[in-house]
């Protein structure tokens, strides 16, 4: 699977848990590809969406607080109208 089609079924996947928890993926398509672009990575690099805005550490308990979508996103919209990575906007 080339990596627009995987960045093509991950923004739908992301695009239904977004507007199913009234909020939307980001509307600047350079952002939206980049962040995309660094889950797939992760994932490949590291077996996990790890978010690509956040440091994944050593202590593995920590780091399941950042497979997107992350525990920080929903509180981070609510305060900044979107997520760390921008992945998602109010």
């Amino acid at each position: 699977m080339t990596m627009d089609i995987k960045m093509k079924k991950l923004a739908k996947e992301f695009e239904e848990y977004a507007k199913a928890n009234g909020f939307r993926l980001n509307p600047n398509k350079k952002m939206l590809k980049g962040t995309l672009k660094g889950l797939i990575e992760n994932e490949k690099r590291h077996g996990k969406k790890y978010c690509p805005c956040r440091r994944i550490t050593e202590n593995m308990e920590e780091n399941k607080k950042i497979i997107c979508p992350c525990i920080y996103h929903k509180k981070e919209i609510e305060t900044q109208g979107h997520c760390l990575c921008q992945l998602f906007v109010r």
